[in-house]
C-alpha cells in the first residue's frame, strides 16, 4: 500500500530530548534515554493521534466528506483531536463514545469546547459502537451532508502511515537508535514504527484498550505490505491491571518518577503504562544501559484530569507533603 496523500495538521519534527535524570532513576545511563515529544505537536493539545489524522482525515476529504464521525471511550483523546482537525479544517464532527455521560471533565470538556457533537452508545461492546457510527454516517450522508467515519483511535493501515514517518523522523534524529518504547492502544502507532523500524526496535506496552493488541498491529503490518512472523512482535501485557481505565501501583510511580525526575507530565492509561512498562522492561534486563531507548509521549494530558482516581491520587501526594 502507497502512502496516501495527508492534510497538514501539526507541527514536525517533534522534539526528540534528553532525559538523564529519569534514566538514572531507571538504572539506564545518563544518555541512554530520549523522550519523544509528540505531545507538542500542536493541535488540540497535541498527541500521537494527529499524525494519524493527517492521512484518515485527507482521505475523508478526498471522498467528498464534510462531517467526520469517530468513536472512542469517553476519554478518548483521538475523539478530541477529531474535534480539533474537524475545527481546523471548518468540518463537522460527531463523536460516538462509550458510556452514558457523566462529569464533564478532561477531555469531554475540550470536546464541547472544540464544537463537536456527542452521542453517547450506552454501554455496549465496542463493535456496536463502530455500527452506530456506521448508522450515523449514512443519515447524514442521505441527508446531504456527506460523512465520513475515522477508525477507532485513527488506527488503520492509512493512519499507521503517520507512525511510518515518525519511525524515519527517529532515524534522523538518533541515527543509533536501539528501541522505542510505545503505549499500545488501537495499535497504530506501533504498527506504524514497527514499520518503519522492524519488530526488534519497538516495545508495546499494552493499555488495555483493545482485546488483542498483536492481532490488530499484525493486520495493520500486512495492510502495509510488511513482512512480519507471528511472535515476532514485543509486547508486554502486563501493566492492564484491573483494566483499561485502572490506575495501578506501577502507573502511579512512574507517573511521579517522570514528573519528578523530568517535569514530564503522563496520563494515567497510556503514557503512564507506557513508562511503567519501560520500568519493567529494565528491571528485567530487555531494556539494558548502553542502548539509546526512545520513550514515545503519546500526549493525552486531557485524560489525566479526566480520571477521578487519578485526581484523588495526585492530590493525596500534597497531603501527604504537608504532613
Amino acid at each position: 500500500m502507497s502512502i496516501g496523500e495527508r492534510v497538514p495538521l501539526g507541527t514536525f519534527p517533534t522534539p526528540l530530548e534528553a532525559a538523564p535524570r529519569l534514566a538514572a532513576a531507571l538504572g539506564l545511563g545518563p544518555e541512554d534515554l530520549w523522550i519523544k515529544r509528540d505531545d507538542l505537536i500542536g493541535l488540540g493539545g497535541g498527541g500521537n493521534k494527529v499524525r494519524k489524522l493527517q492521512y484518515t482525515v485527507a482521505a475523508a476529504m478526498a471522498g467528498g466528506a464534510t462531517t467526520l464521525v469517530t468513536t472512542g471511550a469517553a476519554q478518548s483523546n483521538h475523539a478530541r483531536l477529531t474535534a480539533a482537525a474537524g475545527a481546523r479544517l471548518g468540518l463537522d464532527v460527531v463523536l460516538v463514545l462509550a458510556g452514558s455521560g457523566g462529569a464533564v471533565a478532561g477531555n469531554l470538556a475540550l470536546n464541547a469546547l472544540l464544537g463537536a457533537r456527542i452521542v453517547w452508545a450506552g454501554d455496549v461492546e465496542a463493535a456496536e459502537t463502530e455500527q452506530l457510527a456506521s448508522r450515523i454516517v449514512e443519515e447524514l450522508t442521505a441527508d446531504g451532508r456527506p460523512a465520513a467515519q475515522i477508525p477507532f483511535g485513527g488506527s488503520n493501515a492509512v493512519g499507521a502511515h503517520g507512525y511510518v514517518d515518525a519511525g524515519h523522523e527517529l532515524l534522523e534524529q538518533l541515527p543509533g537508535l536501539a528501541q522505542v518504547v510505545v503505549a499500545v492502544g488501537s495499535g497504530g502507532t506501533a504498527a506504524g514504527l514497527v514499520h518503519a523500524l522492524g519488530e526488534r526496535r519497538v516495545l508495546g506496552v499494552h493499555t488495555g484498550a483493545v482485546p488483542d493488541p498483536e492481532a490488530r498491529i499484525s493486520g495493520m503490518l500486512a495492510s502495509l505490505g510488511s513482512a512480519h512472523a507471528d511472535g515476532e512482535l514485543r509486547l508486554r501485557t502486563d501493566q492492564v491491571g484491573a483494566g483499561y481505565s485502572s490506575l495501578t501501583h506501577s502507573v502511579q510511580d512512574a507517573l511521579a518518577l517522570a514528573a519528578r525526575t523530568e517535569g514530564l507530565i503522563l496520563d494515567p492509561v497510556y503514557t503512564g503504562r507506557a513508562l511503567a512498562g519501560l520500568a519493567a522492561a529494565v528491571l528485567e534486563g530487555d531494556v539494558r544501559p548502553g542502548e539509546p531507548t526512545v520513550f514515545l509521549h503519546s500526549g493525552g494530558l486531557p485524560g489525566l484530569f479526566g480520571s477521578s482516581a487519578a485526581m484523588v491520587w495526585a492530590g493525596s501526594l500534597g497531603d501527604a507533603a504537608e504532613n
